[in-house]
């Protein structure tokens, strides 16, 4: 069974900026569309909400956790929103979210039952991903199951010649990196380091350290590349605790000891790597902290145990507005997931516009370029005007739709 929201507008007679508002700092305007779902079969709970729709379009991915909340996926799209404007991507913010266990065996029917009742709006309207708990192989193979082909479907389907675009999709998702990996994985943590790789430079910092909570798909790439780029990752943190060495770990190492729910092997870790409880990410001495878990992992009950002068959110909203304003008195910045970790997100589209090709140093040159200068210009403008790195990317937000209200619409080719 399906219940909707009473205050509905009809997407067909959409102007192309529908349920807009962005306004210089962040507030909780009414979503375009709330859609919530129960399941037949298990009775979970799942929701739908679209935040804004440009040229008819909406993004954001889909979740599946256990406690999954509707004002837990109503902020999750409200951010999506945010981010897609931060990088002038011509297109709104949605989020899908359901309350069940991703490693129960009924997981599969449940996602595949929540996408036929979404039919609609993932035929015409919301282009969807992975997220926490659900793989995009997983989305493609429920995609498969409800006979949409590719969770792009819906952009695919509006742009001036479909085959063709899905061709450079389905090529540009098969992209490998010269490690072996595939790009559509790494590409967000890659822009994750990148973001902290530009605060760095803004600090003049020498020789950083990096404290990562989560070692999935976010946080696992983002330790990969920091400890690339020379930055000593001297914690990760997973469901089983902390490793932690503060002479830098073997990311890499590491990596290759991880489950397909990103844990690593305890009976292989090396002896020089101390085993702490999981919590102890937040206390350990770094320069940056990445959580890169679960949303609001830093809260005012745990705030302050944090030790990291830096945080940069990879995880959508790490860190509860109330820990961010403590945090705040404490001179501790937070780099928002508005920019940090829209990385994913914003390849997805230059590949269905074709701004990136096959080979994927296309890919990283444009977000290692994008994220240097997103971060460089927050950076600078919050310190220039002593407003929040969050606010000041809302008012970046707010600015870049403004001046897309005034263009054309884009055209996919």
């Amino acid at each position: 069974m399906t219940t909707l929201d009473t205050r509905w507008q009809n997407p067909s007679a959409d102007d192309g900026r529908a349920g807009q508002s962005l306004t210089g700092v962040e507030t909780r305007t009414e979503p375009y569309r709330r859609i919530h779902w129960t399941d037949p079969v298990t009775g979970a709970h799942g929701y739908l909400v679209i935040q804004t729709l440009v040229s008819g379009l909406a993004t954001g991915g889909t979740r599946m956790r256990p406690g999954c909340t509707l004002s837990e996926v109503e902020d999750l799209a409200r951010g999506m929103a945010a981010k897609t404007a931060v990088f002038g991507l011509p297109v709104g913010g949605a989020k899908g979210g359901i309350d069940f266990d991703p490693q129960d065996p009924r997981a599969t029917g449940v996602l595949e039952r929540f996408f036929a009742d979404m039919k609609p709006w993932l035929d015409a309207h919301w282009v969807t991903a992975e997220d926490l708990g659900v793989t995009q192989q997983r989305i493609d193979d429920a995609f498969a199951a409800v006979g949409l082909g590719q969770s792009f479907h819906a952009a695919i389907q509006r742009s001036s010649n479909p085959a063709d675009t899905l061709n450079r999709v389905r090529a540009g998702l098969e992209i490998m990196t010269d490690d072996g990996c595939v790009l559509g994985d790494v590409i967000g943590g890659y822009g994750v380091a990148q973001a902290c790789l530009g605060v760095f430079e803004t600090r003049a910092w020498m020789q950083p350290e990096v404290a990562i909570q989560g070692v999935g798909t976010m946080g696992g790439a983002a330790a990969f590349y920091l400890h690339e780029a020379g930055v000593h990752v001297v914690a990760m943190a997973d469901a089983l605790g902390t490793l932690y060495d503060p002479n830098g770990l073997d990311v890499p190492a590491l990596l290759d000891l991880r489950d397909d729910y990103g844990t690593i092997d305890r009976s292989r870790v090396p002896l020089t790597v101390t085993q702490l409880p999981r919590e102890a990410v937040l206390a350990v001495e770094a320069d940056i902290l990445v959580p890169a878990a679960i949303s609001y992992a830093i809260t005012p009950a745990n705030v302050d145990d944090v030790a990291a002068s830096v945080i940069v959110e990879a995880a959508n909203t790490g860190v509860t507005r109330e820990a961010e304003a403590m945090l705040a008195g404490r001179d501790v910045m937070v780099v928002p997931d508005i920019v940090a970790n829209t990385g994913a997100a914003a390849w997805a589209w230059w590949l269905l516009f074709g701004w990136v090709g096959t080979d994927p140093a296309d890919s990283f040159d444009r977000l290692y370029t994008e994220m240097r200068t997103k971060v460089a210009r927050l950076l600078e403008e919050s310190m220039r005007t002593g407003v929040s790195p969050r606010e000041t990317a809302w008012s970046i937000a707010a600015a870049n739709r403004a001046a897309m209200d005034n263009m054309p619409d884009a055209v996919i080719p």
